[in-house]
């Protein structure tokens, strides 16, 4: 058995996470391929603990079923069940962005100022792992600043299915500069005190991304799959 490497074990498990998800949305792992923990665990230099975390994470996406006799099998991707995940997204990040619209402090709108200034950078250099990262820190101010956990729970547990579809989306020529202007947008209304403006901004923001998503799967879907695929 190879050593693990020498980082935290949940570093390892997001890592792996990641890749892994990235290739079943790109289509590298097309639907029905079964994933061998002990194969995974030598392409990835690890146990197969970390391996069979990973597989909880990714049947929790959807990602991967567990079929009895055939153990973890990469999923269909249905764009009906995509396009319904990113339809409730686009409600639950209205509203929390509305509510954070009304209830942030002057601190946490200065700091939404300053990311969304300093990641102009990522979108001219064409750093698109680091312009996710970015985009979900984003979001994660307004969902904080609303001061609604429940909203904010269901959110988080919705945008985890969507993870790699959302990462994705920037793989797209000229996503990450759209990206950038409409937060701009979402921004200029926040500083503005427009509550309702920026839940309209907001929801308009998530479609697109759902939009994107549909165009960036049905470019990769493999030969012979429906293509149906559509965004909101």
């Amino acid at each position: 058995m190879t050593s693990e490497p020498t980082v935290r074990k949940g570093t390892v498990v997001d890592a792996i996470v990641q890749t892994l998800a990235d290739d079943i949305v790109s289509g590298r792992l097309v639907p029905g391929t079964k994933l061998d923990a002990q194969g995974m665990a030598g392409r990835f230099g690890v146990s197969r603990t970390p391996i069979r975390e990973t597989f909880g994470h990714l049947a929790a996406m959807g990602l991967v079923t567990h079929r009895p006799n055939r153990g973890v099998v990469v999923a269909t991707l249905s764009p009906e069940a995509l396009t319904d995940l990113y339809e409730a997204m686009a409600e639950l990040e209205a509203a929390l962005a509305r509510l954070a619209t009304l209830r942030m402090n002057r601190e946490q709108r200065e700091r939404l100022q300053q990311i969304h200034r300093d990641s102009v950078h990522l979108v001219r250099d064409g750093c698109t792992d680091a312009y996710a990262r970015f985009n979900q820190t984003f979001h994660d101010l307004i969902f904080e600043a609303a001061q609604s956990p429940q909203l904010q729970d269901l959110a988080i547990a919705t945008r985890t299915r969507l993870a790699p579809f959302r990462r994705a989306q920037f793989r797209l020529h000229n996503r990450m500069s759209r990206s950038w202007e409409e937060h701009e947008a979402i921004v200029q209304a926040v500083v503005a005190g427009d509550a309702d403006g920026v839940a309209r901004l907001m929801r308009l923001h998530v479609q697109t991304v759902s939009a994107m998503t549909a165009e960036f799967v049905a470019e990769h879907r493999p030969p012979g799959q429906a293509s149906s695929a559509s965004g909101a």
